[in-house]
This record gives structure tokens, C-alpha cells and sequence, in this order.
């Protein structure tokens, strides 16, 4: 019997290793980048790694392995999009863009729109290689459970990606089946212009919670990739998913969700979260920040993330609900999940 604790490798939608690539065994010692206070106690705290970039691409602040590869997971989605452009797709709307680059809460807007794609497409829900799900948002999830409604894919956080990803198909004329597997025409663009945007080769190709390939990226390639799409000249396929997602921010997450209300509170932000710890952010003019979170949590990202935009002049007034969240104690607040010392210093 296979021992169940002995090393994985990166494997491809149906095992094949990809070109023989590798990614580090061992996990770095990292900084912590979040502290939980409650009533004065030190409860908990979060390590990881985060990188400044300024306008230019450079790093100005790093602390913990920012050279590492890691999954940026949904994090990659607006550099994905790119690629899907260039095959092809034509978007009927800043918003049919944006939830194509977006992991949206399954809310009644988002699946009649990605509906929508899927149907200028010739294709249908039946077509998404996502799983089915239940909605994210909490209201519309309630209601389903209540009448029994099962899950779908169309309500599954990536569907606007997989219809973006099969509109690509069909624009570039390309096979809808197997739009999934590494070496598919679509995919195989995705990674590379994944690797030019970030400035660094792919490390390596796993499959992501949606079915769909995941590519490794250090942390400082993620944030350079994403800083390249709101430092383009408009009239760009680049700049105009930045321009997207950030006019229509519901479309990228939704109700409630933290990419939604950070892009609506700073003008000219870009942020896209990722799955397991991962955040990104872009601003004109100033820089990025990416940062990954060791336990793969996501209490922590929000007040990492916020730290990071301080450091490129973003004012804290903007960022104050997010740069220190509540730690709840009865019928209060007794505590901060807030940066720790290695992000303040």
C-alpha cells in the first residue's frame, strides 16, 4: 500500500506528469504576517509571504519567500482572461468580461449572465466542465435548500470562466471537448501567456478546485502579471480586463465579498483573491501586491493585503475595515485580527 503521507507530484487533469516539472517538497519558515488579539491574548497567527512591487515592476518590500512557486489559484483568472482574447472571444459586456476573469457567489444576476454567454456561444449549461454547486451568497443558497433545489453548474464560483473559456473555443474554432485537459490548444495559451505576463516559466500544472488546469507562480510573478494589466495603454487586451473588472466589481465576486467592496472603496484598485491564502492587487501609477498565507486561510489575507496597499500610499481611511477586523467576544468585540510586525515595522 501507497504510503498516504509520502510526497504528491504535480500531475495534469488525468495524471500525466507535466514535462517533467517539480515543485519544492519542503515549506519555507515564513514570517507571520497576521496576529489575532482577543482581550489582550495573542491567539493566533498567520505566516506567509507578501511582495511589494512599485510602478515599474520592482520590488520595494518582501518579506517571507516571494520567489517560491506557488498556486495563485483564482488569483491568476485576470492574466487568464488575457489569453482568452487573444483567441478569440468578444465580450458583449464589461461585465460578461469581468466574470469571466471573476469567482462570483452564484447570485441570481451572475448565473443569468454566464447563462448568457454560454448561449451567444451555441453552448449550454450542460457544456461547463466546472462542478455543479450550490450558490455562495448566503441568502440565495438558504432559499435553494429550502425548496430543495440541487446544485449546478452554473452556480459554481468559476462558471463565468468556463464559459469565457469555452467562448474562447468556439471564437478560435477550437474543440469544446477536453477544453479542460493541459494540452488543449486553450490551455496551452493560457499557460504561456501566464508565464510572459508573470516574467517567470509556469513551475508547474495541477488541476484546480473547478477542473481546470492550475498554474504555479511565485508570488512575486503573480503580483507582476497583474500589474501589467492596469499599467497598459488603454485600447489593450490587458487593460481592458483591468478596466472591467474594476467598473464592475459585483460581477467579479459579489454581495458582500471583500474584491467587490475593496474595488468600490479605492478608485483604481484591481484585486482578485485566490483559494487557500492568495490575494492580488494593482494600482495605476503606484505598483501591486501579492501575498500568499502558509495555513491557506482566509482570515488573514484582508488585513495582509490592506497593509501591503498602505505601503504603496493607499490612506488608511479607505482601508480601515479591512486593515483591522473585528474579534468578536459575546455580545462585543474583544479583539483585531490585524498585520503583524513584520508588515508594520
Amino acid at each position: 500500500m501507497k504510503d498516504p503521507l509520502a510526497p504528491h507530484h504535480s500531475q495534469a487533469r488525468g495524471g500525466a506528469l507535466q514535462g517533467g516539472r517539480s515543485h519544492p517538497s519542503r515549506w519555507p519558515d515564513n514570517p507571520v504576517l497576521v496576529e489575532v488579539w482577543r482581550s489582550g491574548f495573542l491567539e493566533s497567527a498567520h505566516r506567509g509571504s507578501l511582495v511589494v512591487l512599485d510602478a515599474s515592476g520592482s520590488v520595494t518590500f518582501a518579506v517571507g519567500a516571494v520567489d517560491r512557486p506557488t498556486l495563485p489559484r483564482s488569483s491568476n483568472k485576470p492574466v487568464q482572461a488575457t489569453a482568452m482574447l487573444a483567441a478569440g472571444w468578444s465580450p458583449r459586456s464589461a461585465a460578461e468580461l469581468a466574470i469571466g476573469a471573476g469567482s462570483h457567489n452564484g447570485e441570481d444576476g451572475h448565473r443569468e449572465l454566464t447563462a448568457g454567454m454560454l448561449a451567444a456561444a451555441g453552448l449550454g449549461p450542460d457544456d461547463l466542465g466546472c462542478p455543479a454547486a450550490l450558490p455562495q451568497y448566503e441568502p440565495t443558497r438558504a432559499s435553494w435548500l429550502v425548496a430543495g433545489r440541487p446544485a449546478e453548474r452554473l452556480a459554481m464560483n468559476c462558471s463565468g470562466k468556463h464559459a469565457a473559456m469555452l467562448s474562447a473555443c468556439v471564437a478560435a474554432g477550437w474543440p469544446t471537448e477536453g477544453y479542460l485537459s493541459p494540452d488543449h490548444p486553450l490551455q496551452q495559451a493560457i499557460e504561456a501567456r501566464l508565464a510572459e505576463a508573470a516574467g517567470e516559466p509556469v513551475s508547474a500544472v495541477v488541476v484546480d478546485g473547478c477542473g481546470a488546469p492550475q498554474h504555479a507562480l511565485s508570488v512575486t510573478g503573480l503580483a507582476r502579471g497583474v500589474l501589467s494589466l492596469v499599467q497598459a495603454a488603454e485600447g489593450t487586451r490587458d487593460r481592458a480586463v483591468a478596466d472591467a473588472m474594476r467598473a464592475q466589481p459585483w460581477f467579479v465576486a459579489g454581495t458582500g465579498r471583500e474584491d467587490t467592496e475593496l474595488m468600490q472603496a479605492v478608485p483604481g484598485l484591481l484585486v482578485k483573491g485566490g483559494a487557500d491564502g492568495v490575494h492580488v492587487a494593482a494600482l495605476p501609477g503606484l505598483g501591486a501586491v501579492a501575498l500568499k498565507l502558509d495555513d491557506g486561510g482566509d482570515r488573514g489575507r484582508t488585513p495582509a493585503l490592506a497593509a501591503g496597499l498602505r505601503r504603496l500610499g493607499v490612506p488608511a481611511e479607505e482601508l480601515s475595515r479591512w486593515l483591522l477586523t473585528p474579534v468578536p467576544g459575546g455580545d462585543g468585540v474583544v479583539g483585531q485580527v490585524r498585520p503583524g510586525p513584520s508588515l508594520t515595522a
